[in-house]
C-alpha cells in the first residue's frame, strides 16, 4: 500500500513531501498492512494549524487503523500539541521528516510514549542536503529546493522556528538535480527556498541568487522554463536582475514578499524595505521586462494598523501593479512579537482582507483582459487547463500534461484566460 501525505503550506512542502514519500517507502512503511498517512503541516497562521488538526482527526476516522504521522513546521514549532491528539501516532521534526530512519527506527512501525515526538533542535542544522527527487508526483512543473530556513526575525513570523537558520543548497547539487529532471521531462523547473534571495551567504565565495539562475541556464540548456518562487525585493542581486532582463527561459513572474505598504507597519513588522523601495523596485524592473507579472503576499490587519495605514496597502495594489494577490488576514502566532501588541478586531481584519482581496481580483481581471488578442506559450497543468509563461492560468483544448502549447488568446471568463491553440510542441 502507497504511503499517502497531505501537504499544507509552501512550494518548499511540495517538493519535501517527495522527498519524504521516497524515504517512508524506502524504510517499509508503505508495506503496513493498514497503511500510513503522513501530515506536512504548515505554521504560516493559526488557521493553518487548525486545518491540519482538522484533517488529521478526519483522516483517523476514514483509517481506523492506519499509522499517522505528522510533521513540517507546524509540529516543529510546537510539537506537544500534536503530541497530545489521541489520533497521532509520531510527530517528527523537519530534519527528521527527510531521514528514512525516522520510519524505520519504528518497532514494528509501533510507537510508545517515549518516543510519540521526535524533534530535535532546529537552531542546531548548519547544512541543509541535497536531497535529489525524480518527479513530483501529479504536477506538470518540478520544485527544487535550493536553500532552506531564515535569518531575519520578523515580528509576525514563527517560520524561522520552525526552519531554522538560512542554508543554502551547494551550487553543483542544484545543477544536478536540474539536470535530472530536465531529462526526466519536466519542461518547467521552480527554484524554491524559505528566504531564496538569501541564497549563498553561507557558501564558500558567497554566490548570489543571480549567479545560481545564471548556471543553472547556462548548464543545463535542456530547461526551457525556469521560475521563481517567492523572492525579497530589497534582496534581488544584479545578476538576477541581468538575467530577468536577458534570459526568456527565466520566466516572467516574480512573486514579491511585501507583506505591507504602510511604512509604519513595515517597520513595526521589522521588514528591511518600505513602500517606496517596493513601487521603485516594479517600476525597474518593468523596464527591464515589460511582459514581467507581479504577485505578492500582502498582510491584513496587522497589529496597530489604522484605516490610514490600511489604505496604504491598498493603494499599493495598483501602484506595484501587482496581478497574483496572497491575502492573509493577521493570525497571532504564540511566541512572535507581533503577537503582543495591541490586536485588530477579528471583525476588522477579515474585512480589511476582503477589501484586499476584491482589489486584488480587480486587477487581476484588467490583467486578463490586457492579454486578449496576444499569443501565449502555455504549459499544460491537466487536461484543459494550463499556465502562461507569467504565470496566468488559461483554458485550452489542447496538449497533455507537461507539455507547452502555443495559442491565442480569444477572451477570459474572469478567471482564466480562453485561448485556441495555434501549435503543440512536446515537452
Amino acid at each position: 500500500m502507497a504511503v499517502e501525505i497531505v501537504t499544507f503550506g509552501c512550494r518548499l512542502n511540495t517538493y519535501e513531501s517527495e522527498v519524504m514519500r521516497r524515504e517512508a517507502e524506502t524504510a517499509g512503511l508503505g508495506a503496513l498492512k493498514n497503511g500510513a498517512v503522513i501530515f506536512n503541516t504548515c505554521a504560516v497562521t493559526g488557521e493553518a494549524v487548525r486545518q491540519a488538526k482538522q484533517s488529521i482527526r478526519k483522516a483517523r476516522r476514514d483509517n481506523p487503523n492506519a499509522r499517522i504521522i505528522v510533521t513540517g513546521c507546524a509540529a516543529q514549532t510546537d510539537p506537544a500539541a500534536f503530541t497530545a491528539m489521541d489520533e497521532v501516532d509520531l510527530v517528527l521534526g523537519n530534519e527528521e521528516k527527510l531521514k528514512s530512519n525516522s520510519y524505520r527506527a519504528l518497532p514494528d512501525f509501533g510507537v510508545n510514549d517515549t518516543e510519540k515526538a521526535r524533534v530535535n533542535e532546529i537552531m542546531s542544522v548548519k547544512e541543509t542536503a541535497s536531497h535529489m527527487v525524480d518527479a513530483i508526483e501529479g504536477r506538470a512543473r518540478a520544485f527544487v529546493q535550493v536553500q532552506n530556513g531564515c535569518d531575519h526575525r520578523c515580528t509576525f513570523c514563527i517560520i524561522p522556528y520552525g526552519r531554522g537558520n538560512s542554508r543554502s543548497v551547494p551550487m553543483g547539487a542544484v545543477v544536478e538535480q536540474v539536470k535530472r529532471l530536465a531529462g526526466n521531462g519536466y519542461a518547467e523547473i521552480v527554484l524554491t527556498g524559505v528566504d531564496m534571495t538569501s541564497y549563498g551567504a553561507d557558501l564558500p565565495g558567497a554566490p548570489k541568487l543571480g549567479r545560481l539562475v545564471k548556471t543553472i541556464l547556462r548548464q543545463v540548456p535542456d530547461v526551457r522554463r525556469l521560475r521563481l518562487s517567492s523572492i525579497d525585493s530589497i534582496e534581488a542581486d544584479d545578476d538576477l536582475l541581468d538575467a530577468i532582463a536577458t534570459e526568456p527561459r527565466l520566466m516572467p513572474h516574480l512573486h514579491l514578499s511585501l507583506q505591507a505598504g504602510d511604512d509604519m507597519i513595515l517597520k513595526r513588522m521589522k521588514r528591511r524595505h518600505l513602500r517606496d523601495d517596493s513601487i521603485r523596485f516594479c517600476e525597474d524592473v518593468r523596464k527591464l521586462r515589460p511582459d514581467i507579472v507581479f504577485g505578492a503576499d500582502i498582510i491584513a490587519g496587522f497589529p496597530t494598523e489604522t484605516e490610514e495605514m490600511f489604505e496604504n496597502s491598498l493603494k499599493i495594489v495598483e501602484e506595484c501593479g501587482l496581478t497574483h494577490l496572497h491575502v492573509f488576514p493577521f493570525s497571532p502566532r504564540e511566541g512572535t512579537p507581533a503577537a503582543r501588541m495591541p490586536q485588530l478586531s477579528r471583525t476588522v481584519i477579515k474585512e480589511r482582507a476582503a477589501r484586499l482581496r476584491a482589489a486584488g481580483e480587480a486587477a487581476y481581471r484588467k490583467h486578463l483582459g490586457g492579454l486578449a488578442g496576444t499569443r501565449q506559450r502555455i504549459l499544460i497543468e491537466r487536461d484543459g487547463l494550463g499556465r502562461t509563461e507569467g504565470f496566468t492560468l488559461a483554458a485550452i483544448a489542447a496538449g497533455a500534461p507537461g507539455e507547452i502549447v502555443e495559442a491565442t488568446v480569444t477572451g477570459h471568463d474572469g478567471q482564466r484566460l480562453i485561448a485556441a491553440p495555434l501549435a503543440l510542441q512536446a515537452a
